[in-house]
């Protein structure tokens, strides 16, 4: 009976409470804010049941918690071995949704299968770290040593950019070459060839966001939003009075103005806007912690999956940490204006199925990772103790 109490207490003890903790406060402002943001969108703009964005959204969330569940069941090698079959699936994808794909406002983005939509760039994400991880393992000494180590991810990641980009989805490709060379510089690229090629690639993402014309306008409206602000500068113009209007403590929940037909579909990429608007700097500061301090515990749980040897788990988690928090960035720098516009969504929040789905999904594996490293510490600590 002791023997099962015990290990019933290691197992509670190898789960990251406190990551978990984090991401359920995440999930509830999530819902807080589309019930706020959603209802006034439905009712006036579609003609619709005003809580029709609210039910799917809740929807999601349960589709995304089973899901989440489930991957926690799943042992990390299990992504180290399918992470290549993982990267011909993500690259069918996006070959996929270019020729049967669902476009809507000009972009192909979406897989439609009977009542399922597949937003293919948000599962592409995750499958490429996972791929990413496994190539740092198996080629650590080559990547630290030769040029081609550094070369050959990039070529595969090139040509995911060049899929993405044809979709168009700008934001998901600068996320993505974003965290797969940052996870190249944790596992011991030089510095030099880092700098040469993130330069090159930043060149190159610079030379595609000024190719086509409305990239071209995002990019002058985010220099200047008030050249237009009925035209192209609409949006942006609109969130930065929203941010404006939150002052210090915020107007109130389900008090913004903004969301009230001035801000286009509020519920989106701009949700944090509205949240801005009703809660002020203070609530914008706590969310913000909020996420710095998810992206904190990832990086602790892959330093610790590290020393543990376990190379794989670490550099996944890595992936998915910097993933999380640069996607959550670069959402709340669109909204506040600070960075050009792009479309994606602000993780954990932000309306959208397969964005919460896969969300979850990355922090189960997160947690998996944990687990299996404090159950592994913990058996080492016994195998020590017999020794003694």
């Amino acid at each position: 009976m002791n023997q099962q109490k015990s290990l019933a207490l290691n197992v509670y003890q190898a789960f990251d409470n406190r990551l978990l903790f984090t991401v359920f406060v995440l999930l509830a402002i999530g819902g807080m804010m589309i019930v706020s943001t959603s209802i006034p969108y439905a009712e006036k703009q579609l003609n619709a049941n005003p809580l029709h964005f609210v039910n799917r959204h809740f929807i999601y969330l349960v589709v995304a918690l089973v899901a989440g569940f489930i991957t926690l069941g799943i042992r990390v090698e299990f992504w180290q071995k399918y992470g290549p079959w993982l990267l011909i699936a993500a690259i069918v994808l996006l070959v996929a949704v270019l020729v049967i794909g669902r476009s809507v406002n000009g972009s192909k983005r979406w897989i439609v299968l009977g009542p399922i939509t597949i937003q293919v760039s948000e599962l592409v994400k995750l499958f490429v770290i996972t791929y990413i991880a496994g190539y740092l393992v198996r080629r650590t000494d080559e990547l630290q040593t030769q040029i081609r180590g550094f070369l050959k991810p990039l070529l595969v990641i090139s040509l995911i950019t060049v899929l993405l980009v044809a979709e168009p989805d700008f934001g998901a490709a600068a996320v993505i070459c974003v965290t797969t060379l940052s996870m190249m510089f944790l596992a011991g690229a030089k510095l030099w060839q880092f700098i040469l090629l993130s330069s090159c690639a930043g060149v190159g993402l610079f030379g595609v966001a000024i190719s086509q014309t409305y990239r071209y306008e995002r990019l002058m409206v985010f220099l200047d939003p008030w050249k237009e602000p009925f035209g192209s500068g609409y949006q942006l113009t609109q969130s930065l009075i929203a941010y404006g209007r939150g002052q210090w403590f915020g107007e109130g929940l389900g008090n913004s103005v903004q969301k009230l037909s001035y801000l286009p579909e509020a519920h989106t990429d701009f949700v944090f806007a509205v949240f801005a608007e009703e809660f002020g700097f203070v609530g914008v500061t706590v969310v913000i912690a909020l996420f710095l301090y998810l992206f904190w515990r990832g990086m602790n749980i892959a330093r610790e999956a590290l020393k543990q040897q376990h190379a794989y788990a670490a550099y996944l988690s890595y992936g998915i940490s910097i993933w999380l928090i640069l996607q959550a960035l670069v959402n709340i720098g669109v909204s506040s204006g600070a960075l050009p516009t792009k479309g994606l969504t602000l993780p954990f929040i932000s309306y959208g199925g397969n964005s919460l789905v896969v969300c979850c999904v990355a922090i189960a594996i997160l947690l998996r990772v944990h687990f299996e490293t404090q159950m592994s510490l913990t058996s080492s600590s016994k195998q020590k103790g017999k020794a003694s």
